[in-house]
Parts: C-alpha cells; structure tokens; sequence
C-alpha cells in the first residue's frame, strides 16, 4: 500500500516541478514571438455578433499568448520517459515500480493526450496567425470534431478489439453490454468531453476544473488497484498544477485548444478505463454545463428568433456579465467542481 501510494504521488510531485522548470523558456518563446491573436473574436459560433465578450475580454485576448497547455503535455511526456529510464537504466524495484508506463493501462491515455495535444497545437498556431476555416482561425469545426471523432474511433477499437471491452458499468444497476454500438457510444462520450473545453475562458478556471477532474478518476483507479493509471492521472495533475501557478489572475498564458483537446480526449479513456464513463457528467460536471450552455444559447437564438437564455454563452461569461468579478466565478466554479467530483467519486466506488 505505502509503495503503491508513492508511486502515484512521487510521479506527480516530479511533474509539478517539471512544469514549473520548463515554464520560463516557453514564457521567453511565447513572448518574444508575441504568440497571441493578433484580433480580438468579435463574432460566435453563429455567425452573429459577440459585443458582451468583446466587451469583457478584448484586451485579454490580444495580449495574452496562448500554447500554454503546453507545459502540461510535455511535463506528462518527460515525468513518464524518466520513469521508463530510470526504470532501464538503474534497475530496482523502487525504479521498477515508479515506472506508471503499461500496456494495459497508461499506453492508450498517453497516447489520446499527445496526439490530442499535437493537433490542438496545430489549430493554436493558425489561430495566432488568423488562418484556418473557424472563426478567428484555426482548424475548421468541422474538420476538429472529425478528428476528435477519429481519435475516438481508434480507441474504441482498441477497448473493443484489444482490451475485450464491450460493455458500460452503471452504478446500482450493473454491466450493460453494448455490443458493437459501444464503438459508436465511446466516440460520441468522447467527443461531448471535447465540447466541454469551451470551458477555458478565464484565467484559472479550466486548470483548477481539469485538476479536480482528474484527481477523481486517480483517486477512483487507485481504489480499483489500478496504480499504474492512477499514477498517470495523478502525473496530468502535478502537471495542471504547474501551469495553474501561472495562469491564475493575471494569467501569463492560456491553456488554449493544445491543453483541452489533450486533456479531454486522454480524460474520455480515463473514465472507461476505469469503468466510471456513467458518472463522468457528475465528476466533469462544470465541462458539461459549459458547452450545455452553448448548445442552449445556439437552440433558442435560433427557434426563438434571436432571443437568448444566457447574456453571453458559455454560461461562465454569463456570471461576468452579470458583473461577477471573473475571480469569483473562477472561485466558485472550482467549488462547484470539487463538490461535484467527490460525489461522482462516491457513486462510482460504492455503486
């Protein structure tokens, strides 16, 4: 148990100072090639106008890089290669057992964050550049939900194939197998996860909601003696906390779309992982209620002739229109988070 424990918290302290180590040259390279919109958006996912987020977030957004979820995938990358070495080179049980890299359980999550992340970073510099097919550049929507939907194609064939997985745990209720259709139900879980980065929109909140979320599923793997998966969430949270000691007001960089498409894609098989996708809503629940909230906001502009729900869609932008200091909604959204994830935690172990 003690060894186990060290394994998972160990790799994860080592992460954290990664972070905080690679920080300023990524700071020095972000700066010095001014990696920010060179515009700020003035228009939504519509085609209509935004002049409430203009207002609030104009100048955050043209002087304030992005790329900073950078620092959470490469802290990952190089916490998991010097475990691997350490665990070649200098053969011991301890090395042994701190190495968290397994084919069973950490190969596909690793994988899921850094390709998510490659290509969010490709989609961060055409929005820097303002080209792309969106709406203030990047990647096209069209084209970021079909590759999010292929990653999840892929993995779902590697549950289904691979690992044998064809069914979904419900708490209380049991197994539920699926069949063929858990191919199609893996992709479309995975691809409400990504939906939910809409939630990276104030300086702090994404980070301490990814941190939280998380925290839940290595504390639900641990518990289900999955250390090796539980060491990997733990090591993405070290990693969130570095890049949240800069990010908290006044942010030095955003996470952008090269932290969320990463940590959202790598969450998604987490959370079948570990056999807890049913309680991922409650766990996730702020992510949720970010791109619900859009997804509300964009129904009714349309059917209702325009008229909105929300004073600014996703809901956070909402609160600050209301005139909640943007600390405050950061704040209270990370309690929210904390709450919602213990009980997910709770259904999931008990039930």
């Amino acid at each position: 148990m003690i060894i186990d424990i060290v394994k998972v918290f160990a790799p994860a302290v080592f992460s954290f100072f990664i972070g905080i180590a690679i920080t300023p040259l990524l700071t020095h390279y972000l700066y010095k090639y001014k990696l920010w919109k060179k515009k700020a958006r003035t228009l939504g996912l519509g085609g209509g106008g935004t002049p409430i987020f203009h207002q609030l977030h104009k100048e955050k957004e043209v002087g304030t890089p992005r790329m900073g979820g950078v620092i959470i995938w490469a802290s990952v990358l190089i916490t998991a290669f010097l475990a691997f070495l350490l665990s070649i080179f200098f053969p011991d049980p301890l090395t042994e057992k701190l190495n968290f890299i397994s084919r069973g359980q950490t190969w596909l999550p690793l994988f899921t964050l850094m390709v998510g992340s490659l290509i969010g970073l490709v989609d961060d510099f055409l929005v820097i550049s303002g080209r792309g097919g969106y709406i203030a550049g990047g990647l096209p929507l069209k084209l970021r939900i079909g590759l999010v939907l292929l990653i999840g194609f892929i993995g779902a064939l590697w549950f289904f194939y691979k690992l044998g997985v064809s069914t979904v745990g419900v708490p209380f209720l049991g197994d539920f197998d699926l069949g063929l259709l858990f191919i199609p139900f893996f992709m479309i879980v995975m691809l409400a996860i990504f939906s939910g980065g809409v939630i990276d929109g104030i300086d702090g909140l994404s980070g301490g909601i990814m941190a939280t979320i998380f925290s839940a599923y290595a504390g639900i793997a641990f518990f289900q003696n999955q250390i090796d998966l539980a060491a990997f969430s733990a090591v993405v949270v070290g990693a969130i906390l570095a890049f949240l000691w800069f990010n908290i007001p006044p942010a030095r960089f955003y996470m952008s779309e090269t932290g969320m498409l990463g940590l959202t894609t790598a969450l998604s098989i987490v959370a079948f992982l570990t056999d807890s996708v049913m309680v991922l809503p409650i766990i996730a629940f702020p992510l949720f209620v970010a791109s619900g909230s859009v997804i509300i906001q964009t129904l009714s502009k349309k059917l209702r002739g325009g008229k909105k729900v929300f004073l600014v869609a996703p809901i956070h932008h909402h609160f600050e229109a209301l005139g909640w200091p943007s600390y405050k909604v950061t704040m209270r959204f990370w309690v929210i988070s904390v709450i919602t994830a213990l009980i997910g935690m709770i259904i999931a172990l008990v039930g």
